[in-house]
């Protein structure tokens, strides 16, 4: 069955605005050769030489619709056609944090030396640790013990150590005391600054308010808030004082923000009373106070007010608190707390697949020192450099950047509200605003911003980049060429990194000392055991397999809060003493690693199975399609049959022929086998406010399921779209 629109169920008609017939059977696509030469070029017009074209050899034609898949549907085991498009000069290795620290260590083959990391973590620990001066108030007698076996690995045992001494009392009370800590940018282009100095004032102020709250080490505290200043301050404070910071999803509804707060048994919920989205102010302190009372173990709710203070009142079992009054009193000298590495830090919620949230639980030692690492030898992070990543305070990529950019002595950017409002150059107007070196985003949200067309990023002066990161979702192909090539002018890397939550950072990382290849995520992560594994639990030579890592690293998860068995159940059960972290995996033939999506999300098409980022990548690479989403529907002959939800780009119409077309497009890419069964024209796809797109809560609406935690979702009227589709 063909597909109708998802917003009207009706099939449209009609033509498109432009066509080039002979498209849909062209799977060349132009590869651009390396250029090393454009990494530290410089032009006094920024958009003369983002609009440029690239130099270097003519570029030639490859046949990589699909760069995971051969013509004939199997595994594509070297990529061809996956050339190398960037590579560091040597002048560039030699100035990279990374490249210091080889050089101290007599390294100068960077594979090289990720291996060693990875055949002794012990030593290259410790060595990381001496490197980025990680300050111990007293030294560690040994880095890790897993005597209680791999899962329950512990750091750095016999230190004193806290977070937001290292982050900031360090910087604070030295020469960088009058260094730019904070940088906040509205959507309305108002912003605000504060200094190490300052921001260190602040967070003593609001550790010592919640000593007189009755908040003491262990209590959990929940931080619902957007991205702004007072979000960081907040977050230190409750490592100053050996308290859990718990951040909560700034767009969470009073059930999903509740829910986290009963299970780790909150004490004190601080909340802003608005945030801004869209130009529309948005009520966080309602929902704060709903989910309060539902929350008996919280007993203050401490209010950030936007504008002006309102007076304290009563609600209910908790006391409504002004944050601005609270501090008033405070000292600004309240000294960070000595604390054992393994002491809790953060609980970081992420939605589960039953659709119950989980509690990953990082400490000081190990999620300090993991972070800190990533930010200085993957995002070449440096006390001089601004750094910007698109989040909420509620993902792992907001406490990320908060300790990476600040252990590094940097300038953090936060960026409140929709990235693409008041006009769709808001991102770039950030770049160029405040000077921002490093910029970390999605796949998703460049897909989003493509729809715009590259105006907006031509309008900017974008010469302060010299880093793009990204993390969240597997990169397609013509997003990722988009960004690099034209957005970028091609001198700039992508940092492509991927983990998660329970992670606490990365698996596998771009290096900025290594070449890079169109969305590969270049290789393990320093220190990092990772391995592809087939269904029999042996190591895969070739072909896509099961992501796994098989020794420990300080940033991961202490487990699930309250919940220990699910979290070996989860993570530590098929496999016995190695980590399954539930995504496919391949290596090409020159060492280059790749994700194809969620190994929970495989579909087994008449026996053969395939990730959806396969599909989805296939269908990016049709001029029309914008993004897309794919899901696995039930057959009772296929197994499963490929349902694709379909963004179109700016000037195309959803047509009859177009579905047919897109279809033809995907057999033509990965076989016959794997023709969509349905291509469904939407307006959007269900995505986190972060740009991550929901495939489950697609799934499960397509099919009338029920959708489970769906308290991350920021546009649930595509979610409703999609229930309309008849995919069951």
């Amino acid at each position: 069955m063909w597909g109708r629109s998802a917003s009207t169920g009706r099939i449209h008609r009609g033509g498109r605005r432009r066509r080039d017939t002979n498209r849909r059977n062209r799977l060349s696509v132009d590869v651009i050769n390396p250029i090393a030469s454009l990494s530290r070029e410089r032009t006094s017009s920024a958009k003369a030489f983002l609009a440029r074209p690239l130099q270097g050899k003519p570029p030639r034609a490859t046949t990589r619709c699909n760069p995971f898949r051969t013509r004939d549907g199997n595994p594509n085991e070297s990529n061809p056609g996956m050339n190398i498009v960037w590579r560091p000069d040597r002048d560039l290795i030699a100035d990279s944090n990374l490249g210091r620290f080889m050089a101290r260590l007599g390294e100068t083959d960077p594979r090289a030396f990720v291996d060693r990391s990875v055949r002794d973590i012990e030593w290259f620990w410790r060595e990381v640790v001496e490197e980025l001066d990680i300050t111990f108030q007293r030294p560690f007698d040994r880095v890790l013990d897993s005597s209680q076996g791999i899962a329950w690995t512990t750091w750095f045992s016999g230190g004193l150590i806290n977070l937001a001494q290292h982050c900031l009392d360090r910087h604070a009370q030295g020469t960088a005391g009058e260094r730019l800590a904070i940088i906040w940018d509205g959507e309305d282009g108002s912003s605000r600054r504060l200094t190490y100095r300052e921001l260190h004032a602040m967070t003593s102020r609001a550790a010592s308010a919640l000593g007189c709250l009755g908040v003491t080490q262990g209590d959990r505290v929940g931080l619902f808030l957007p991205m702004i200043p007072e979000a960081v301050a907040a977050f230190l404070a409750c490592a100053r004082i050996g308290a859990v910071a718990v951040p909560v999803f700034s767009g969470f509804g009073a059930a999903a923000i509740a829910a986290r707060l009963v299970d780790c048994q909150a004490r004190v919920l601080i909340a802003a009373r608005t945030s801004v989205r869209r130009g529309r102010p948005i009520d966080m302190l309602g929902e704060a106070l709903q989910a309060v009372e539902s929350t008996p173990s919280v007993t203050h709710l401490v209010v950030i007010e936007r504008e002006h203070p309102r007076p304290t009142t009563p609600i209910g079992q908790a006391r409504l608190v002004d944050w601005n009054t609270w501090l008033e009193s405070e000292p600004d000298d309240v000294p960070s707390r000595p604390l054992d590495p393994e002491t809790p830090v953060l609980i970081a919620y992420t939605s589960g697949t039953t659709g119950k949230p989980k509690g990953a639980v990082h400490v000081h030692g190990g999620f300090l020192v993991k972070i800190a690492q990533e930010a200085a030898h993957q995002a070449d992070m440096r006390a001089i450099d601004r750094l910007c990543w698109v989040t909420d305070l509620g993902w792992i990529m907001g406490p990320w950047t908060i300790v990476g950019g600040l252990a590094a002595g940097g300038t953090v950017v936060l960026a409140e509200g929709a990235i693409d409002y008041p006009a769709a150059d808001r991102l770039w107007a950030i770049v160029e605003r405040h000077r921002v070196s490093i910029l970390g985003l999605s796949p998703t949200l460049i897909r989003a911003l493509m729809k715009h067309g590259l105006d907006p990023a031509l309008g900017h002066d974008l010469r302060s980049l010299r880093i793009l990161a990204s993390t969240g979702e597997t990169w397609d192909p013509e997003s990722w060429r988009w960004l690099f090539e034209r957005v970028g002018g091609g001198r700039i890397p992508i940092i492509n990194l991927s983990g998660g939550t329970e992670v606490g950072a990365c698996l596998l990382s771009v290096l900025p000392v290594c070449p890079i290849k169109p969305c590969s995520l270049g290789g393990p992560a320093l220190g990092m055991a990772v391995d592809v594994y087939d269904q029999k639990g042996e190591s895969l030579k070739s072909g896509v397999g099961e992501l796994v890592c098989v020794k420990p690293w300080p940033g991961m998860t202490r487990g699930i809060w309250g919940d220990p068995e699910r979290y070996l159940a989860t993570y530590w059960s098929r496999y016995p003493g190695v980590w399954t972290h539930g995504d496919w995996a391949s290596i090409d033939g020159d060492g280059f690693w790749y994700l194809h999506g969620r190994s929970d999300d495989t579909l087994k098409v008449a026996g053969k199975r395939i990730g959806p980022a396969e599909v989805e990548s296939a269908l990016a690479a049709h001029e029309a399609v914008a993004e897309s989403a794919v899901i696995g529907a039930p057959d009772p002959i296929k197994g499963d049959q490929i349902h694709c939800y379909v963004v179109l780009k700016r000037g195309y119409e959803g047509s009859r022929s177009l579905e047919h077309e897109l279809a033809e497009h995907v057999a033509v890419a990965l076989g016959k086998s794997f023709t969509p069964a349905a291509v469904w024209f939407v307006g959007d796809l269900p995505r986190t406010r972060s740009g991550k797109i929901l495939r489950r809560l697609i799934r499960q609406a397509a099919l009338g399921l029920p959708w489970g935690d769906a308290s991350s979702l920021e546009n649930p009227e595509a979610l409703l779209a999609i229930a309309r589709t008849p995919a069951g």
